[in-house]
C-alpha cells in the first residue's frame, strides 16, 4: 500500500469496476442495488460532464475506491453546488488518511469546477463517518433532507433502511 491515493477520472472504460465497488457501497450502507440500473445511471453520469464527476481512488494502479459528484444548483448557496453522491473506500484503506486525503482532492476538484458548496448525505449508524466529515467542516443543517421517488417508468431498488 502506497502512502497517498492517486486520483484518476474515470471514463466509462472503468464501469466494470465501479460497478464492483458500488455494490460493496450499497452493501455497506444498506441501499438497495440492482446492477443493470445502476450501470444504465452510471454511464450516464460518466457520458455527461454536464451532470458531475466520478474519479477511482487508486493505490499505484489498484483500485482502491471511488467517489462521484453530481452537481446542482441552488439560490440559497448563490450558484452551483454538488452532493458528494457516493464514496467508497475498500475497508483496508479506512481509517489510514485517505478519505481524508480523498476529500480534500473532491474540494480541490469541485472548486475549480466552480462549485461553492458540497453537500453529503450520512447513513445515521455510520459514527466513523458523520465524525470524520464533522471534522473536515461540514456542519449538521437544521434542516431534514427528505426524498420522493416519483419517476413513472422506473423503480428504485429498495435496500434495508429503505434507501
Amino acid at each position: 500500500m502506497t502512502a497517498e491515493p492517486l486520483f484518476c477520472l474515470a471514463a466509462e472504460s472503468d464501469t466494470a469496476t465501479l460497478l464492483e465497488f458500488m455494490r460493496a457501497y450499497y452493501a455497506f450502507d444498506g441501499h438497495g442495488f440492482d446492477e443493470e440500473k445502476a450501470r444504465a445511471a452510471l454511464t450516464s453520469l460518466l457520458r455527461d460532464p454536464d451532470l458531475g464527476r466520478a474519479w477511482l481512488i487508486l493505490d499505484g494502479e489498484a483500485a482502491a475506491g471511488y467517489v462521484v459528484i453530481a452537481f446542482g444548483y441552488s439560490l440559497e448557496w448563490l450558484g452551483r453546488d454538488a452532493f458528494v453522491d457516493e464514496f467508497y473506500l475498500m475497508p483496508e484503506y479506512r481509517g489510514r488518511g485517505w478519505g481524508r486525503k480523498a476529500m480534500a482532492f473532491v474540494e480541490e476538484a469541485a472548486r475549480s469546477l466552480n462549485v461553492r458548496a458540497l453537500h453529503l448525505e450520512v447513513v445515521r449508524r455510520n459514527t466513523t463517518a458523520l465524525k470524520v466529515y464533522r471534522r473536515l467542516g461540514f456542519k449538521d443543517r437544521e434542516s431534514t433532507f427528505l426524498s420522493k421517488w416519483i419517476s413513472r417508468e422506473l423503480s428504485k431498488p429498495e435496500g434495508q433502511n429503505g434507501h
